[in-house]
């Protein structure tokens, strides 16, 4: 067994059942980024959780994690804010629903203000 296989199965030590198969969590298939045109992004506000600070979140993104970072760093350029991509959800510091939501419908998504 490789060594890096190993590592991803910390925690399991002995299984009675015959048919274990253990499953790793990187093991998912991502799903196929699609069009532009067939995105439904959400544009909201948060500030739950965050000190009074407001965080702009766009979700609804379906397709490969790469593509949302990369989506995700194209708006934290264009807003000139900070931000992250966690679980699916495109984070950036500030309120900026409105040009977020204006350069999103510019580059062809459908994007939808919420809150």
């Amino acid at each position: 067994m490789p060594s890096s296989e190993r590592k991803e199965r910390l925690g399991v030590v002995y299984s009675t059942n015959p048919d274990f198969g253990y499953k790793t969590i990187g093991n998912e298939e991502e799903p196929e980024t699609q069009a532009p045109q067939k995105q439904r992004l959400l544009v909201g506000i948060d500030r739950r959780q965050r000190a009074g600070k407001q965080v702009t979140l766009v979700s609804g993104f379906v397709g490969k994690n790469a593509d949302l970072e990369a989506l995700g760093k194209l708006l934290k350029n264009r807003c000139g804010a900070g931000g992250a991509v966690k679980d699916g959800v495109a984070l950036i510091q500030g309120d900026f629903r409105d040009k977020i939501v204006a350069m999103l419908l510019q580059m062809g998504y459908q994007a939808k203000r919420s809150n």
